[in-house]
């Protein structure tokens, strides 16, 4: 008897560090949970746990769900959400601390949610414009109708034609015509977001509030001027190498890279500047191709996918759905950090501070 009192009180003598420590851990992660519940509801409409802490992005979701929207395409949406909810938190920070009094932060995440919905047809608007082509299926794009714009299409058979380019060269510079084309798709869209707002707008400003209304739509129309600059840039750089092909020293492959490299040049930055965004561009276009063979894995899981449930075997449903999850997961979450790493680059070359991700 004694000796088993004895024995019990050395193990609760020795062990009472890793009883403390337990107890710590079992704190935080009690805090962490709380936390948890009361940012989002533990469910959304079909029992899974929400991805989102912002109430109307779950619903986006949800409908973009039951929309059935291609795999790599509801990939990119869920990559836009995750970056509207780290800039929805931070303005809220920022609003906490009286950083965005005259509201333009806010107009402005208001206006890349619209953004977002216009993109991927949950306006509520019958879309009349092109849709956003996939990269991954050019291939199948018809010819003579490849881009949906005259000049890019005049551009880009003459270029074909000329013998200028190898074939490796050709499927680079299609890559770039194809980023141009969904440029002046986000730009349109942008107008048509901007000109609803504005006509809203319109009808709701007092006295009191006119010149603070005022210097949102100036800091609007300048925003689209500032696209509409940088559409004509991109056309000009397109007809350039057109007519006389890649030089030797181009530096970057991918068109966001090349895009943020010529805005780069283009800005205020030092030569040791310069030179050290060189060398983050170069890592940040390896993860962007890397994101890009994760999205041809997708669809080639998700072809795979559809087969074998046409063949009814369930055991092997079931391993081949788990397998396209996890990867579309991997997905999403690279899109996300690719695209949060690029508004990083962005911010750092306009030198403007917060600045929204491109679509």
């Amino acid at each position: 008897m004694n000796t088993a009192l004895a024995y019990m009180s050395t193990f609760v003598w020795v062990n009472i560090p890793l009883l403390i420590l337990l107890c710590l851990l079992m704190g935080v992660m009690a805090g962490k949970y709380s936390r948890e519940v009361n940012e989002a509801k533990p469910s959304g409409s079909d029992g899974q746990p929400v991805e989102f802490r912002i109430a109307k992005l779950n619903q986006v979701w949800e409908k973009a769900k039951r929309m059935q929207l291609s795999p790599v395409r509801q990939a990119e949406l869920h990559s836009d959400l995750k970056i509207q909810e780290k800039d929805e938190l931070q303005w809220k920070k920022m609003k906490v601390e009286g950083l965005d009094e005259n509201g333009e932060k806010e107009a402005q995440l208001r206006r890349n949610f619209n953004v977002i919905l216009a993109k991927y047809g949950m306006d509520g608007k019958r879309d009349t414009r092109p849709r956003e082509s996939n990269s991954l299926k050019d291939h199948d794009i018809k010819e003579g109708d490849v881009f949906d714009d005259p000049r890019l299409d005049k551009l880009w058979n003459k270029a074909k034609n000329s013998g200028k380019f190898s074939t490796e060269e050709l499927l680079n510079l299609k890559r770039e015509f194809q980023h141009h084309k969904d440029k002046i798709h986000e730009y349109n869209i942008l107008m048509d977001t901007v000109s609803r707002t504005e006509e809203i707008h319109k009808n709701v400003i007092s006295d009191l509030e006119g010149d603070a209304k005022e210097h949102l739509l100036q800091q609007k129309h300048t925003e689209l001027k500032d696209k509409m600059r940088g559409l004509n840039q991109g056309f000009e750089r397109l007809r350039k190498i057109s007519h006389e092909g890649f030089t030797d020293d181009s530096e970057f492959r991918e068109p966001r890279v090349i895009e943020l490299w010529e805005a780069a040049k283009r800005s205020n930055l030092s030569r040791d500047e310069l030179d050290s965004l060189k060398e983050e561009l170069c890592h940040f276009e390896t993860k962007v191709e890397k994101h890009s063979h994760y999205q041809e894995q997708l669809e080639l899981s998700h072809q795979k996918l559809q087969h074998v449930e046409s063949l009814g075997d369930k055991e092997h449903i079931r391993r081949t759905q788990e397998k396209y999850d996890n990867l579309a997961e991997k997905t999403r979450d690279m899109g996300y950090k690719m695209k949060k790493h690029m508004q990083d680059l962005a911010n750092k070359i306009s030198r403007q501070g917060l600045q929204h991700n491109e679509l």
